[in-house]
């Protein structure tokens, strides 16, 4: 491997354009390759970003000798099969989230990668933020007690556009992978384990896809997380952690910069604001975290096991067999 790092970007759509803007920060990384289904686009990305390689199909960017780890960001449904041409080209893999549609198709990328001895790893981006980092210290330190309750929310309302990516059933649309993903996995980066028991309910808009959702899961000490997404509905994006001797709160925990640790109890409770501010978009931190597991020899990550995905996959496969949500190829 060169002394620099080098990115090859599988697909070329907005989240690509942000981990690129991400890699810009990270002094040891270098976007070489850029693959794409057109070779325009692969050549507007390129001049964007001055890549040197621009591919028009995915399968010369994952034969490229020369591209160390593939970030994978095209829609949804086509994680599994793009994340599988890399595996199988011999790539490292950071996959953009959802991991994929279901366990069902998570369970044959991570089979492909342990099999293979490959690095994989789903880009759930805000696990890596210098401010979610400290949240695991105080919890692991018992800062706020033992957590009995997660409460989280990311909701946003976009307008409805039955063509559009959000509101299309057959590209995953809908609030669950887009935006509830980011509270079902801090939930479990809190609880460090897969819950018991889940139960929710979805308002299914007129495109078949569930617009906003509650959610409830359940844990075997009795613990709690309760979580809110949508597309259609704006949400205050905090994350509230409650333990037996304090709380942490962190605002717009997916992208924050700042947290407040309060100890104690009601009668005596002291707030301590925290700043955590970052160079970079965030982006750049799963980036760190890949090339670091990677030249280590690393074939997953620590801090977003492999295992804990095909765990969050199968939470998120339950609210929606309750929902009674399928997409059209399940």
């Amino acid at each position: 491997m060169a002394d620099s790092f080098r990115w090859g970007i599988l697909g070329t759509g907005n989240i690509a354009r942000k981990f690129a803007t991400g890699l810009q920060v990270v002094p040891d990384a270098t976007l070489v390759a850029v693959g794409s289904r057109a070779q325009e686009t692969a050549e507007k990305f390129g001049d964007s970003f001055d890549v040197s390689r621009r591919y028009a199909t995915y399968e010369d960017l994952v034969n490229d000798a020369d591209v160390d780890a593939v970030y994978v960001s095209t829609p949804h449904p086509f994680h599994m099969p793009n994340a599988l041409l890399c595996l199988e080209a011999g790539k490292p893999v950071l996959c953009e989230k959802p991991f994929a549609l279901n366990r069902h198709e998570a369970q044959k990328m991570v089979d492909m990668a342990r099999k293979n001895q490959i690095f994989l790893m789903e880009a759930m981006w805000t696990r890596f933020l210098p401010v979610n980092v400290q949240v695991r210290k105080w919890v692991a330190d018992g800062a706020i007690g033992d957590v009995r309750m997660v409460m989280v929310d990311f909701g946003f309302r976009a307008n409805l556009n039955p063509k559009g990516r959000l509101f299309d059933l057959e590209m995953g649309g809908g609030a669950l992978l887009d935006v509830g993903i980011y509270t079902v996995s801090f939930a479990g980066m809190i609880y460090g384990k897969s819950p018991s028991r889940v139960t929710g309910m979805a308002d299914i808009g007129e495109t078949g896809v569930d617009e906003q959702a509650g959610m409830i899961l359940g844990y075997d000490a009795g613990e709690m997380a309760i979580l809110a997404c949508g597309v259609r509905t704006k949400t205050p994006h905090r994350a509230v952690i409650l333990g037996t001797e304090g709380s942490i709160e962190v605002p717009a925990f997916w992208q924050g910069t700042s947290a407040t640790l309060s100890a104690g109890n009601e009668e005596k409770e002291v707030e301590f604001p925290y700043k955590f501010p970052y160079n970079g978009n965030g982006y750049n931190f799963e980036a760190e975290e890949v090339m670091g597991c990677v030249r280590e020899g690393k074939t997953e990550s620590g801090t977003i096991s492999l295992d804990e995905t095909l765990s969050i996959m199968e939470t998120l496969d339950e609210i929606r067999t309750q929902w009674g949500l399928k997409y059209p190829m399940e």
